[in-house]
């Protein structure tokens, strides 16, 4: 992709990097092995760092571009028995995000992070028909218990995909300009925050 860029002869005015997931066993951290934290840190650290380092010095030249990556709130609120080896790229990619950002700002290239809880999505309904139909319970009933395994959302329901885009919009846009560093939580008020 980047050699594909390069091409054209110009340079991104936007990069966001959205890529993530977990596939660890659950267990605990007794279960992950080398090999599925290798893959869970490729997938949610190192694929971004390698974007960067491949997109970044033509945006940089530019004088004048933005760059958000997605990191998760399970970087402060990990599922120890599920993804702890996710939890612990996504902490990892907030604090590469803030240290990106304090090097590039000077440099015309804003760097921020988007945090997000929960999202309705086709694959959280999905998930949502699995937990019913696997416990014999309403898809509701099962909507609550995946809120109470993150400790309640107050909100009462998790994030759209609308949501979220209007957040990215944003940052992206002008009216962010002097948002630098930040990280920005999307999360119906799951993680505790004052």
């Amino acid at each position: 992709m980047a050699d594909r860029i390069a091409e054209t002869g110009g340079a991104l005015d936007i990069l966001v990097h959205v890529v993530g997931g977990a596939s660890t066993p659950s267990g605990g951290f007794a279960v992950i092995t080398d090999e599925q934290w290798m893959i869970e840190l490729n997938l949610n650290l190192l694929g971004a760092v390698r974007l960067d380092r491949a997109l970044l010095p033509a945006m940089i030249a530019s004088g004048s571009a933005v760059v958000l990556h997605f990191t998760s709130i399970q970087r402060e609120l990990p599922q120890y028995e599920a993804s702890l080896a996710y939890a612990a790229a996504k902490a990892a990619l907030r604090t590469y995000s803030k240290g990106l950002a304090n090097e590039l700002a000077p440099r015309g290239v804003r760097v921020n992070a988007i945090s997000p809880g929960g999202i309705e999505t086709e694959a959280y309904e999905r998930f949502v028909d699995r937990i019913a139909e696997g416990n014999g319970i309403s898809r509701e009933q099962a909507r609550q218990n995946i809120y109470d395994s993150l400790g309640g959302v107050p909100l009462g329901r998790f994030a759209t995909t609308g949501e979220i885009a209007d957040l990215v919009g944003f940052l992206v846009s002008d009216r962010a300009s002097a948002i630098v560093g930040a990280e920005y939580v999307i999360d119906g008020g799951t993680v505790p925050t004052v």
